[in-house]
C-alpha cells in the first residue's frame, strides 16, 4: 500500500521563492494544491510570484527570528494545516583562503554566507517546524508534514574558492540526520537535496552566457546538460509527499564530480 502525504488542501512555505529553485518548487506544490508562502526579501518578484500562484508573499530575511516567525505565522494561518517548509534561500561566493595578492578570506563575507545559508535555513527549519508540530496527524504513523534543506554537492566536494559556500552547505548536509532525530517525535521528516549545475536566470542570457553554461555542464555524465529548476522543485515535491523519505541527503546533479578548479 501507498502512503502519501496529501499536498492538496495544505500550506507550504518555501524561502527564497522569488526566483530560481525557490520559484520553481512554489509553483510545482502550487500546482499540487497547496497554498504557497512566498518567503523572499525580494518585494517586487515575491509579490508577482504569489499572484501567479494563488499564495501569498512574506517579506522575509531568513537570519532574522522575528521575520521568519511572521512569515511562518502567516503560513499557519491560511485557513488549512502548514504541512510543508522548503529552504531555498541562499547567496554564493567564490574566495580563498589566502588570496592571490596574499590577503586572507575575509571573515565577515565568511559570517554573511554562513548565516544566511547555515543560520538561515536552520532558522526557518526550527520555526517552521514547530508550527508544523501543532497541526493533527495525517495518518496513524503520527505523520504531520516535512522540512526539505537545500544544501549543494559543493558540501561534499567544494572546489578552489568556495571555502564559505562550502562550509554553508555541508552544514545544511550534517544537520539533515540529528535534524530528524529530533522532529520524529512530532512527526515532521527532514531531507536535504544537493544540487549539482543547475540552469537559472543567475548565468544570464546570449551566447557568452551559453557559452559558458556549456563548460559547466561538460564534466556531467548524463544527460549531458545542466538540470533544471523544475526538475529540483519535482525532487522536492516527491520528499514532501513519500511518507518513507527521512533524514536522507540526495544528490541532484546528473552524475558529476566537482574537480579542483
Amino acid at each position: 500500500m501507498l502512503r502519501r502525504m496529501e499536498l492538496s488542501g495544505t500550506a507550504a512555505i518555501i524561502s527564497g521563492s522569488a526566483s530560481g529553485l525557490g520559484e520553481a518548487t512554489a509553483r510545482a506544490l502550487a500546482a499540487a494544491g497547496s497554498k504557497v508562502v512566498i518567503a523572499d526579501v525580494n518585494e517586487d518578484r515575491g509579490k508577482a510570484v504569489a499572484e501567479q500562484t494563488g499564495g501569498v508573499f512574506a517579506r522575509t530575511d531568513v537570519c532574522d527570528e522575528d521575520s521568519v516567525k511572521a512569515a511562518v505565522d502567516i503560513a499557519a494561518a491560511q485557513g488549512v494545516p502548514l504541512r510543508v517548509v522548503v529552504n531555498c534561500a541562499g547567496i554564493g561566493w567564490a574566495e580563498r583562503t589566502v588570496n592571490r595578492d596574499g590577503s586572507p578570506h575575509s571573515l565577515a563575507t565568511y559570517r554573511k554566507v554562513l548565516d544566511i545559508n547555515l543560520f538561515g535555513t536552520f532558522n526557518l527549519m526550527r520555526i517552521g517546524a514547530a508550527a508544523v508540530a501543532r497541526t493533527d496527524p495525517v495518518n496513524s504513523d503520527g505523520q504531520r508534514g516535512a522540512v526539505i534543506n537545500t544544501a549543494s554537492i559543493a558540501g561534499i566536494e567544494g572546489q578552489t574558492g568556495q571555502l564559505a559556500y562550502s562550509a554553508s552547505k555541508g552544514g545544511i548536509i550534517g544537520m539533515t540526520v540529528p535534524a530528524a532525530r529530533d522532529l520524529a517525535a512530532i512527526g515532521v521528516r527532514v531531507n536535504t537535496i544537493c544540487p549539482g549545475i543547475i540552469d537559472t536566470p543567475i548565468y544570464g542570457s546570449g551566447p557568452a552566457s551559453e557559452e559558458f553554461k556549456a563548460k559547466l555542464a561538460a564534466p556531467v555524465v548524463f544527460p549531458k546538460r545542466m538540470g533544471t529548476a523544475a526538475e529540483f522543485a519535482h525532487v522536492v515535491r516527491f520528499l514532501a509527499e513519500n511518507d518513507y523519505m527521512n533524514a536522507e541527503v540526495i544528490r541532484f546533479d546528473g552524475g558529476i564530480r566537482f574537480q579542483p578548479k
